[in-house]
């Protein structure tokens, strides 16, 4: 269902999908650049939301401000992780009794991982994060399970840099390259939602 969440410049427009499990955690997910027409609508983040509601868990997926019906402007992931904040906070009123997992594509990897450093989510999923594109050097390694899926092929990041990245992180964090897959995953999108589905049934 579509809703307006308030946040911090304003209203947010997001879509809502109840899970069919009652102990999964709640997810919300975030859109690549929304200067190059990152939407919610992505189907990068559409895939990883499906997979997710297979799943079982319910899925909040949003408009950072100044896309779609969102109200604000463009602030260089900034604010955009203060829109991110507010949408968990709303997941937290409608579903108390749960988690949250904070997944995130490109720029929205890079809003992700920002706002893992603030709440402690039950797990992170990051799909081609920005690595050497946005500062990632300061980010501390959350307490939780973490995904990191990356195409090998990728022509908007460096994929060498975020295998690089995700070394330095240890055994925490979990690489998955597929090979052969640029940053849109075009023809690649089942090998996408099969990878996180594998890592969310493996517990």
């Amino acid at each position: 269902m579509k809703v307006m969440i308030g946040g911090p410049t304003g209203l947010l427009e997001a879509s809502v999908e109840e899970g069919s499990s009652a102990d999964t955690p709640f997810a919300i997910l975030c859109h690549p650049h929304p200067l190059f027409s990152g939407t919610m609508d992505n189907k990068v983040v559409t895939t990883v939301a499906r997979a997710l509601s297979a799943c079982g868990m319910p899925t909040i997926r949003f408009n950072f401000r100044g896309v779609g019906a969102s109200a604000g402007t463009y602030d260089d992931g900034r604010g955009e992780s203060e829109d991110a904040a507010a949408i968990a906070a709303w997941g937290v009123t409608r579903w108390p009794a749960r988690q949250v997992l904070i997944a995130g594509f490109s720029f929205g990897a890079y809003v992700a991982m920002r706002l893992a450093q603030r709440i402690a989510p039950a797990r992170l999923i990051l799909i081609a994060p920005p690595v050497g594109r946005f500062e990632f050097t300061g980010f501390l390694a959350p307490d939780c399970p973490w995904l990191i899926v990356q195409g090998e092929a990728d022509d908007v990041v460096d994929s060498k840099a975020v295998r690089t990245w995700a070394e330095a992180h240890g055994p925490a964090a979990r690489l998955v390259m597929l090979a052969g897959v640029g940053h849109f995953f075009h023809g690649h999108l089942v090998e996408l939602r099969d990878a996180i589905e594998r890592e969310i049934r493996s517990g």
